[in-house]
């Protein structure tokens, strides 16, 4: 994608891979360059560093918050939100409830790139980082006291239901899917034309053994839950790439530390915060007993200043001694990349490039697709099934266990009018009232075939809409923390949609359109025309005598659904 008069959108653009980005970008002139960071300090800082070395004539746009969050959390950190019930309960909706058109439009991330309506989002946020060290683990270990008293006294604390929440506010996966859920849509809709992610393996290229770790436990649990966490959103951004109304999308994954941003003398933070220096001379040493307390106090002195020192600032790994650096970037450790020479991937990979380090591209080239023996071996299996359905006298047409309901929905929705109409002209050409009068006498009459759709969890909606075949078991309404439901018209429609087989007569109209478009689409194909150009002509949709239920419902799933497969 040519990049010059282009709006251009980084996260994370404050930070030490975002700014070699943004200083990259700017050599290409492009129309905007939207610099997001989590704070409002950070973005101007960012803003104002850039501007003072670029020559283009590129509007350079400051904007800050925080893109995990919906927009009226913003300006809270971490610990605000999960010690005040009403953000943990905010939180964990967000997270674990169904995506919803008004949880969108309050998502943070939704409205950044809704208000600026990016061509190019580069991501600088380290996802997984943010994601990990909220530390499942330390989360257990605080509830573990509670579950235990809870166990013992058979009654719980104010303290259990908070921790409880807190456990439902870190969960990683949850969470990461959320995330990309909103970012797609938002970006669908906005018709952004590439996305970049700056992933990470978490380990700086190392492997189990890792010997920097964040506890004495090695490898650390918190280390590997970053590199699960940042392998899970490879394999989503995978899959976003497949998708056909997404944007491009590219990963570049450093495998190394990335380094440096500055080198300087001064306070050592940790955090946001200087480290307070505290002293305990000889004279004043604590005699070892049976039991150590972590947070007893000691004969510690607290001294009036802080920590300074020479450090290298390395952006999101925050900053190291001399002695630090010297030995994580030496041969065999984790070594270093720059970021200017992410950056270079970067914008060659926009461009049309191939870098050789998009993680995306690997995947696409490593992963094994449909093969052509699986194609011609199909033919055979479906043979094998008919014999085996013609000897046995049934018809094999779902058992709701590849799922959705839909698709069972709908198969059995196809072999009812393959009863009632036989051909898809017949439906073409048939009466609504009498198809649905058809079905409804024919699953009266036929238990076998009615008892097969209720026993698998898919409920029968009768001609008249009101009356209802179910089973034991009715895969629609999902449960949602809910066994009862408030049944409208609306809530019909969309039950009967989703997982309901429907005899309506507004039903039948539908089949009946879908019909109609796939006879369009056969009489668009010039009659003379052979080629391999269109994979539904004639002869595949007229090869057998009656509906084909398979064929009929691929074409749904691939034109209604939106589920077309994008690569072989």
């Amino acid at each position: 994608m040519e990049i010059t008069n282009k709006k251009v959108m980084v996260f994370g653009g404050w930070g030490l891979v975002g700014m070699a980005i943004c200083r990259k970008m700017l050599e290409e002139n492009p129309e905007e360059l939207i610099v997001l960071s989590l704070r409002e300090r950070e973005a101007k800082d960012a803003c104002a560093a850039l501007k003072k070395t670029s020559t283009a004539d590129t509007g350079i746009t400051p904007y800050w918050g925080n893109i995990f969050v919906r927009d009226s959390m913003q300006g809270l950190s971490r610990a605000d939100i999960l010690e005040n019930p009403k953000y943990r309960n905010w939180l964990i909706s967000d997270i674990l409830e169904d995506l919803s058109e008004d949880m969108l439009k309050q998502s943070y991330l939704f409205q950044a790139i809704d208000h600026f309506r990016p061509h190019i989002i580069v991501d600088c946020v380290n996802s997984a980082t943010a994601v990990a060290y909220q530390d499942v683990f330390r989360g257990y270990y605080n509830l573990k006291g509670e579950l235990n008293q809870f166990k013992e006294k058979k009654s719980y604390s104010d303290k259990f239901e908070a921790e409880v929440e807190k456990i439902l506010c870190t969960l990683y996966i949850p969470q990461l899917i959320r995330h990309v859920q909103i970012l797609y849509e938002a970006m669908r809709r906005s018709k952004t034309g590439f996305y970049v992610k700056i992933g990470t393996s978490g380990t700086g290229g190392m492997g189990l053994n890792i010997p920097y770790t964040h506890s004495e436990e090695k490898p650390s649990r918190t280390l590997l839950s970053k590199s699960a966490v940042a392998g899970a959103h490879s394999l989503l951004l995978f899959l976003m790439a497949r998708t056909p109304d997404a944007p491009i999308t590219k990963e570049i994954k450093p495998t190394a530390a990335i380094a440096w941003k500055k080198i300087a003398f001064g306070e050592i933070k940790r955090g946001s915060e200087p480290v307070v220096l505290y002293d305990c001379p000889p004279d004043d040493a604590v005699t070892i007993k049976d039991e150590l307390h972590l947070n007893e106090f000691g004969n510690y002195k607290k001294l009036d200043k802080v920590l300074k020192d020479v450090y290298v600032d390395t952006g999101e790994n925050g900053i190291f001694s001399y002695g630090e650096f010297a030995a994580i970037s030496s041969s065999g450790q984790m070594e270093l990349v720059t970021p200017e020479e992410i950056a270079r991937n970067v914008v060659y990979e926009i461009r049309g490039g191939n870098t050789g380090h998009d993680v995306i591209n690997a995947l696409d080239n490593a992963t094994m697709g449909p093969t052509y023996r699986a194609g011609v071996m199909r033919q055979s299996a479906l043979s094998k099934m008919q014999v085996l359905m013609d000897e046995h006298k049934c018809d094999s047409i779902a058992f709701e266990l590849l799922g959705p309901p839909r698709l069972s929905k709908l198969l059995y929705e196809a072999h009812l009018l393959k009863l009632t109409c036989g051909t898809m002209q017949n439906v073409l050409d048939g009466d609504l009232e009498k198809f649905s009068a058809q079905m409804q006498e024919l699953l009266a009459s036929n238990q076998n075939l009615r008892s097969a759709i209720l026993s698998i969890g898919i409920p029968i909606l009768l001609k008249d809409g009101v009356k209802l075949l179910r089973g034991p078991h009715m895969k629609i309404p999902a449960y949602r923390d809910k066994e009862s439901f408030k049944v409208s018209a609306e809530a019909i429609d969309q039950w009967a949609k989703d997982g309901w087989v429907d005899l309506r007569v507004s039903n039948m109209r539908i089949w009946q359109k879908r019909i109609r478009k796939i006879f369009e689409e056969m009489e668009s194909i010039p009659l003379d025309d052979t080629s391999s150009r269109f994979d539904r002509d004639r002869t595949y949709w007229m090869e057998e005598e009656t509906i084909n239920i398979g064929k009929l419902v691929g074409w749904i799933f691939s034109n209604e659904e939106h589920g077309l497969r994008m690569k072989d």
